[in-house]
């Protein structure tokens, strides 16, 4: 980050580094509690999936009591199954890319089915870092490259450069 600052808030001039949830901007400089907040993050997450099995086991049980017959049992197994992978797999995808709004809204269903796979994604995902801070690190070194660039002046005028004989 630049000493330059936009109108002498402290705050520097050029993009802004986007706050990730949980984060904040700590993401940047790996300051300000940021091994904390992953550990924390990754735990948190691994605890809520581990708490997510266990009332996937109570409705499992249910549906044992109910007598539903094995092939809705086994119907609803696949399903929680297959959307957990479907989760997980959209889920770490869009720590690298941005996801399509519009995929993403159809996908809203899945997702929210496939839970377990969402939370084991964000605790893998925060082992080696942020959960998506290498897509925001892209994101934001690309901007303050463009703003760099732009802000540059050059020296002199380039019609009056002298040629090399």
């Amino acid at each position: 980050m630049s000493d330059e600052t936009s109108t002498g808030t402290g705050t520097p001039a050029g993009p802004q580094p986007e706050p990730l949830r949980f984060f904040g901007t700590t993401w940047v400089e790996h300051d300000g509690g940021y091994t904390g907040r992953r550990i924390g993050v990754a735990v948190g997450s691994l605890a809520a999936a581990v708490a997510a099995c266990f009332v996937l086991r109570f409705a499992y049980q249910g549906l044992a009591v109910a007598d539903v017959g094995t092939p809705v049992t086994v119907m609803v197994v696949v399903m929680f199954a297959v959307c957990s992978a479907l989760a997980f797999r959209h889920t770490s995808e869009s720590f690298s890319k941005r996801p399509d709004p519009d995929r993403q809204a159809s996908l809203r269903g899945l997702l929210a089915i496939g839970f377990v796979g969402s939370l084991l994604a964000y605790c893998f995902g925060s082992l080696t870092e942020a959960p998506g801070e290498k897509l925001h690190r892209e994101e934001y070194e690309a901007a303050r490259e463009r703003y760099t660039r732009r802000t540059t002046r050059r020296a002199g005028n380039p019609a009056k450069k002298r040629r090399r004989a």
